[in-house]
C-alpha cells in the first residue's frame, strides 16, 4: 500500500534555522499530491526526509503500515526522480535502471526481469546498451523514471522532474505518471513551480511557504477559490486559460523577508502580507479547515474575489 503519513514533522539545520516546521500530511494509496511554493521553502527537504536522505528533527513518518522515521533509505519502499536525471554517466541505461535493485541485493534474475519490464513500459528497450550521453533529455528522464519504478516502490517522490524538458516532452511524462498511478496504485508526491502541470496531474495540492504548509485541499478547490494570501499571490502570475489574462493582483507590502528564516512565533508571511493584523506578529496561525477538506494557515482568511 502506497500510503504516506507525516505527523508534525520538522527539520532544523545548524544555527537554529527551521527549514521545515510542524508539517502533517497524508497521501493515500494511488493518490497524486502536488507540493508548490517558492525556492528554499522546504519542499525538497520534505522529500529528502521521506526518502531518508535527511534526518527528521521532530515528528514521525509512516509509509504503508510501517513507521520509517529511523530506517535507512534502502529499507524504505520509496523511489525518487530528480530534476537533473542523476544518472551515472559511465553506466549503460540497463545498469542505471538496475542500480537501485543491486543496492538492495535483489537476485540477478529478478533485476533483469524488472529492468526489462520497466524499459518496456517507458519505451526504452532499444536503448539499454547506450550511455546517458547518447540520449536526449526526454530519454534520460524516462531512464530516471524507469530506475524509480524498477524497485517496485509504494511511493514515488518527484522533484521538478520535467522542468528541464521541452514542452513537447512534458505532457508525455505527465501522462505516463498518471497511468502508472492508476495501474500500479503508486502514491506520488510531486514538487513543482508549474501550476499548469500541477493542475493537470494532481488530486490534491499543498502550498508551502517558509517551512510550513499554508494551504491544502483538492486542487480544483484551492486553485479556483484560494484562501491564503500567498496562494493568491501564486495564482496572480498565472494567466487565466479562459481569457489569457492574469488575475487580480495582490499587492505585497515592502517589508523585511527575514521572517522566512528562523522566524520564531507569528505568521511567516506577515512581513509581506497586505492583510496582516497585530496578532500575525506574535501568534503562529494553525492550519484550519475552512471548507470541506480545504484548510489554510491564516488569521485573516483571504477568500478569492
Amino acid at each position: 500500500m502506497g500510503r504516506i503519513v507525516l505527523e508534525h514533522v520538522g527539520k532544523e539545520f545548524p544555527g537554529g534555522v527551521q527549514a521545515v516546521r510542524d508539517v502533517s500530511l497524508e497521501i493515500g494509496d494511488g493518490e497524486f499530491m502536488v507540493l508548490v511554493g517558492p525556492s528554499g521553502c522546504g519542499k525538497t527537504t520534505i522529500l529528502r526526509m521521506i526518502a531518508g536522505l535527511d534526518e527528521v528533527t521532530d515528528g514521525e513518518i509512516t509509509i504503508g503500515d510501517r513507521v520509517v522515521t529511523d530506517e535507512k533509505p534502502k529499507d524504505r519502499d520509496v523511489a525518487m526522480v530528480f530534476q537533473n536525471y542523476a544518472l551515472y554517466p559511465h553506466m549503460t541505461v540497463e545498469q542505471n535502471i538496475g542500480f537501485g535493485m543491486r543496492l538492495r541485493r535483489t537476485p540477478k534474475p529478478l533485476v533483469k526481469q524488472r529492468v526489462s519490464g520497466a524499459a518496456e513500459v517507458l519505451a526504452l528497450l532499444d536503448y539499454l546498451a547506450r550511455k546517458p550521453a547518447d540520449l536526449s533529455g526526454g530519454q534520460r528522464q524516462r531512464v530516471a523514471i524507469a530506475r524509480a519504478l524498477a524497485v517496485e516502490p509504494k511511493v514515488v517522490l518527484a522533484d521538478e522532474p520535467i522542468s528541464m524538458l521541452d514542452v513537447s516532452i512534458r505532457i508525455g511524462i505527465l501522462n505516463l505518471m498518471l497511468r502508472l498511478k492508476e495501474e500500479r496504485g503508486i502514491a506520488f508526491l510531486y514538487v513543482t513551480h508549474d501550476l499548469a502541470s500541477a493542475r493537470y496531474v494532481a488530486d490534491d495540492i499543498l502550498v508551502m511557504y517558509a517551512g510550513q504548509i499554508v494551504e491544502r485541499g483538492p486542487i480544483e478547490d484551492v486553485l479556483s477559490a484560494p484562501l491564503h494570501p500567498y496562494t493568491r499571490l501564486l495564482l496572480d502570475v498565472v494567466p487565466d486559460p479562459a481569457t489569457g489574462t492574469e488575475g487580480p493582483k495582490i499587492e505585497l507590502r515592502k517589508g523585511d523577508t527575514s521572517a522566512a528564516v528562523d522566524p520564531g512565533e507569528g505568521c511567516r508571511f506577515r512581513m509581506r502580507c497586505p492583510l496582516a493584523i497585530e496578532i500575525c506578529s506574535h501568534t503562529t496561525p494553525q492550519l484550519v479547515e475552512e471548507r470541506p477538506e480545504h484548510a489554510a494557515r491564516c488569521h485573516v482568511t483571504a477568500p478569492s474575489t
